[in-house]
């Protein structure tokens, strides 16, 4: 079974990287010391200047406030200190402000005070903001829904190189949101992001290879991108990328590797890894059949499966009671204990 395409979440990109930039005296020793990992003497120096009116010292006090780096985490400290330095016009501080009502984030939870953080920062250029900004819009969070001003944004922040509005772009041109559908133009959005490693757009590339959708199919470019994203941890193209060994697309047949990448999938609690696990021990694919260890992941699967498509809930019931009906009721009673036992350890003991 292969996962399809993941719907777009809301991402609310938030901006904690240190930028760099010339400072004198205290500032400059604070911002040394902050490279070395001494956030405490940081904020000792920049707290002066924080109080001050110094926009850019309230907005790293207010980053380690929000990160509890050399002080206790205080997210009111954090909104303070972001506040402060937003309204000074700090583009970073205004977008981080927006994160925080947008997720409720040590703040009563409000789409539309965030819309206005987002659209002020998005307005002075920061590509976070405007990614940000352009999924408010998707979603129709604090404004009205608008795919099509949703793609303006992401082409905003797309136009400074920003690897998930680009990829929210083929996400767009894919599924004909805001713009027509047009499949040649979702790739060349995909390639550019997957090519500045975005796993997701990576995953995405790679289902367009596998497809043929707005390229000649081609299971070996396939195969490569699926490798791309399941080497930063993707389990969508680590099922992909399994699939494709166990079926020989794009790659030499190898159960014992669709295995492999399987199990790295069912790790992170992704369900249609645990279904093909399910499957290949029924099989007796790359391991020896085992029936109760079959109906051991399929259990699994079903109990971690609520979000799958309805066909594909049903499969793994059916496929379930098939690999039930191989078992005493004895063995079907142990295998539920080590399905428990398995989700209950994270996937650690599952043996």
């Amino acid at each position: 079974m292969k996962s399809r395409i993941p719907a777009m979440a809301l991402s609310l990109c938030f901006a904690l990287a240190v930028a760099g930039q010339a400072w004198a005296g205290d500032f400059e020793d604070g911002f040394a010391a902050a490279e070395q990992g001494d956030y405490a003497t940081a904020i000792r120096l920049w707290a002066p200047l924080a109080e001050a009116g110094d926009a850019e010292a309230q907005y790293y006090l207010g980053l380690f406030y929000h990160n509890g780096r050399g002080v206790t985490q205080d997210l009111e400290k954090a909104r303070h200190w972001y506040r402060a330095a937003a309204d000074q016009g700090h583009s970073e501080a205004q977008n981080n402000l927006g994160f925080m009502y947008g997720t409720g984030d040590g703040v009563e939870q409000d789409y539309v005070e965030a819309v206005r953080w987002y659209r002020t920062a998005a307005e002075q250029g920061l590509a976070d903001a405007q990614l940000s900004l352009g999924t408010m819009y998707s979603k129709g969070y604090g404004v009205e829904q608008d795919d099509t001003a949703a793609v303006q944004w992401y082409k905003e922040a797309a136009a400074q190189g920003h690897p998930r509005a680009l990829y929210y772009l083929g996400i767009a041109y894919e599924q004909g949101e805001g713009v027509q559908q047009d499949y040649v133009a979702a790739l060349r959005w995909y390639k550019e992001a997957a090519e500045k490693g975005l796993p997701d757009a990576q995953h995405n590339l790679g289902v367009m290879y596998d497809y043929g959708n707005g390229v000649q199919q081609d299971y070996a470019v396939a195969a490569q991108w699926y490798r791309a994203a399941a080497e930063q941890g993707h389990p969508s193209a680590q099922v992909n990328l399994g699939y494709m060994y166990n079926n020989g697309q794009g790659v030499e047949t190898d159960h014992r590797e669709a295995m492999r990448w399987y199990m790295m999938a069912a790790q992170q609690g992704f369900s249609p890894a645990h279904n093909n696990l399910g499957f290949m021990y029924a099989e007796a694919r790359g391991v020896s059949r085992d029936f109760e260890k079959a109906y051991m992941w399929y259990s699994i699967a079903r109990a971690t499966g609520g979000d799958e498509p309805l066909g594909n809930q049903w499969r793994t019931i059916l496929n379930l009671n098939a690999s039930g009906e191989m078992l005493t009721p004895e063995q079907i009673e142990r295998a539920k204990l080590l399905a428990q036992q398995c989700m209950d350890s994270n996937y650690t003991r599952c043996d």
